[in-house]
């Protein structure tokens, strides 16, 4: 019987990929350089500042623009946070789902606290959401468990009763870490972590609305 419910936040919950890649394009154009279609970049998405600037400019960290690109990157994005972002179909229905069932349900993201606060919020989440844990709210983040350890004892959820939910790799191990029931979203970007299956994750479903269904047959009734 499960107690509760954490999910990474882009490409899990919510569609950032628009607004993300749009960010990248703006500053692309401050650069003099062409843009990128939007379906190429939403491929970069779950690796983060990293993956979108390396897809976009084909640097890395280690290049010497990068520290300045970086800051430009997010301060590009911090304008447009919730632009076109928006739930993912059956998300909605899934949190009501949750909330009927009286599990309780947080957020576990890589994503900054800057950046995730005012997300969380713009998008109605959170006045519902009973814990955000971000890349920054512990010493480590993703793919080390200690995020979702720190969910749990928020939630005051034992890992081993809790479903962490998840569209990369990282999700999976850093679930699977904190002794936790693990989802993987094929829905989601998925990153560059190879094959779905390989993963490890418990269960991997294709809609919200597969959650639901397992979920409901796994919850002691209230």
């Amino acid at each position: 019987m499960f107690e509760a419910v954490l999910f990474d936040l882009d490409g899990t919950l919510a569609d950032t990929a628009p607004d993300l890649g749009n960010a990248v394009n703006a500053l692309l154009r401050e650069e003099a350089r062409a843009e990128q279609s939007l379906a190429s970049l939403r491929l970069f998405t779950s690796q983060g500042v990293r993956g979108l600037l390396r897809a976009g400019f084909g640097i890395t960290p280690e290049h010497p623009d990068y520290p300045q690109l970086s800051r430009r990157f997010l301060e590009l994005y911090e304008a447009r946070l919730c632009t076109d972002t928006q739930l993912f179909d059956g998300i909605p229905e899934l949190l009501d789902r949750l909330e009927a069932m009286h599990l309780g349900w947080g957020v576990v993201t890589n994503k900054r606290q800057r950046f995730t606060n005012p997300l969380v919020a713009l998008l109605g989440l959170a006045p519902r959401s009973n814990c955000i844990v971000s890349g920054d709210t512990t010493a480590e983040a993703k793919p080390s468990p200690l995020p979702v350890l720190h969910a749990c004892q928020l939630l005051g959820s034992a890992p081993e009763r809790t479903l962490y939910v998840g569209d990369d790799r990282r999700d999976i191990v850093a679930g699977r870490a904190a002794g936790c029931l693990t989802v993987a979203v094929s829905y989601g970007y998925l990153g560059d972590g190879g094959p779905l299956a390989s993963w490890g994750a418990d269960l991997i479903i294709d809609h919200p609305d597969e959650l639901a269904a397992f979920l409901a047959k796994r919850v002691a009734p209230k």
